[in-house]
């Protein structure tokens, strides 16, 4: 037979679509020609494969060869049909039966010696070619993310020759073992946080509901520190969370590190960041931080510094815990369920309200400083907490460790999830009316926290569910006055004119 069919795998978002990678071989002069959309990388892939079928000593055919990627509307990059290809053409060529072809899928970069290089986003073709029921034919050195994939059937090869004498049948795959191993837990403790007491039981209600958290106050009151201990109190991945932050890691150009296994991701990323490199983006489009920082933290230190198109940029994510990033010719969506953690001074100089009376800032520019900052966005952020400058001796000899608050945040989470099924954060408007349910008392000191805080229908909501966590966290099944009380005091930040931060 002069044609043949190879299955591989093609990389949009975190998904992996299936591709048919037809080769057939007529008479007339050379020429070796790929077609379905490919791009530059797919189109000089032939270069790779010849050599590599030469160098492997096999024999490639001085005739016109043609290989067409199906479907032919979807975009195809990288070095991943190199090896796809290469097998199609010894099939088609009769130096490989087409019998075996049928069960694999394959995926590859070929070196120009025949080796096989690291190709990238093999945890989601892994899980693809699982569901399909396919063995997946992949380099060795990406195999310890495709062994993430429970059940997968996997090939890992260094070489087109192995691959070749699988397919043949003279060897048989070698056993993978799973990657998943225990990630090493962070370092950060919350016992080397004094004082900030206030700071400090915001954190909790964070990581017991979910909640996103904006920190104020001057530099050197532990803003970055607290953030940074904020992974080390979240209750535990769940199997599916740990899976669908390896799948963002593994399509991303960091690759997936199996010692990062079930930690929650926390990124940092600089004040200076473009909106692609936040939100995601490129030619190709690939995940951004927020969505690097899925079932994790986001943590924005010097909030106000980002720049303007950015900060709009996460309103919707923030919502829909997904983003989707369209091209002109193809579109790809990543999740974005992360936790925005913030931090900001409360004047540029960073010293207002300090009682050394340092700052030297006029209300024009503290005030065009703190816009910088919108209202629809401090909306969707639960908390707010002052920090002031600790005075005297920072060592009260009581800070509780992490591992204590951990236990009282994980159980609180637990009574969440049975009840609603997610945390208080993601409660529905509806969920929130049938879970928050306030007294009448309640409800008036609610009312008159709206009208002096100048609240809008989403800060209240909010409100209402941060108090939902304190009741939890509390084991108290009812919404008490107390507990709106403490949730209208993470407010502060809305006090004011209408919607700025001052």
């Amino acid at each position: 037979m002069s044609l043949a069919t190879v299955m591989s795998r093609a990389s949009v978002g975190i998904e992996a679509p299936p591709v048919q990678v037809e080769v057939h071989i007529t008479g007339g002069l050379p020429r070796f020609a790929i077609v379905g959309l490919p791009e530059a990388t797919v189109r000089e892939s032939k270069d790779r494969v010849r050599s590599a079928i030469i160098n492997s000593r096999f024999e490639f055919p001085r005739r016109r060869i043609t290989v067409n990627l199906a479907p032919a509307d979807l975009p195809k990059d990288g070095g991943r049909y190199d090896l796809p290809i290469a097998l199609g053409i010894l099939a088609a060529t009769g130096q490989l039966g087409h019998e075996r072809l049928g069960e694999h899928e394959l995926i590859g970069e070929l070196a120009l010696d025949g080796a096989l290089r690291r190709t990238g986003g093999s945890l989601p073709a892994a899980l693809h070619a699982r569901d399909a029921g396919h063995v997946l034919v992949l380099p060795a050195d990406d195999v310890h993310e495709a062994a993430l994939a429970a059940g997968a059937r996997l090939f890992p090869a260094r070489h087109l020759g192995e691959v070749h004498a699988q397919l043949i049948g003279e060897t048989s795959p070698p056993p993978v073992e799973t990657a998943r191993q225990a990630g090493v837990p962070v370092s950060e403790d919350l016992r080397d946080v004094r004082r900030q007491y206030a700071a400090r039981r915001s954190l909790e209600l964070a990581a017991a509901g979910s909640h996103n958290l904006l920190m104020l106050g001057p530099p050197g009151t532990g803003k970055t520190m607290l953030a940074t201990r904020l992974p080390g109190i979240l209750p535990p991945m769940t199997e599916e969370e740990a899976l669908e932050s390896a799948t963002v890691r593994s399509v991303s150009a960091l690759g997936f590190d199996p010692g990062l296994w079930g930690l929650r991701p926390f990124r940092a990323p600089h004040h200076s960041a473009s909106p692609a490199a936040i939100v995601g983006g490129g030619a190709v489009p690939s995940p951004g931080e927020i969505s690097l920082a899925h079932h994790g933290v986001l943590f924005l230190d010097e909030l106000p510094e980002f720049s303007r198109v950015v900060l709009e940029a996460l309103r919707e994510p923030l919502e829909s815990g997904c983003v989707t990033i369209s091209r002109a010719s193809r579109q790809a969506s990543f999740p974005a369920r992360f936790q925005l953690v913030a931090a900001m001074n409360p004047c540029p100089c960073g010293t207002l309200g300090d009682a050394a009376g340092t700052c030297r800032c006029t209300p024009e520019q503290v005030a065009r400083y703190r816009a910088r900052v919108s209202g629809p966005l401090l909306d969707r952020i639960d908390l707010h907490v002052e920090m002031p400058r600790i005075r005297g001796d920072d060592d009260d000899g009581v800070a509780e460790p992490s591992a204590a608050v951990r236990e009282r945040v994980t159980a609180a989470r637990a009574v969440q999830i049975a009840r609603a099924g997610k945390p208080n954060q993601r409660l529905s408007v509806s969920e929130s009316r049938r879970d928050c349910a306030l007294a009448p008392g309640s409800r008036r000191l609610l009312s008159r926290a709206m009208e002096k805080l100048h609240l809008s229908a989403r800060a209240r909501d909010r409100v209402l569910r941060v108090a939902r966590t304190i009741a939890d966290l509390a084991r108290s099944d009812r919404i008490g006055d107390e507990h709106v009380a403490e949730a209208i005091g993470f407010r502060t930040l809305d006090r004011g004119a209408g919607r700025g931060l001052g």
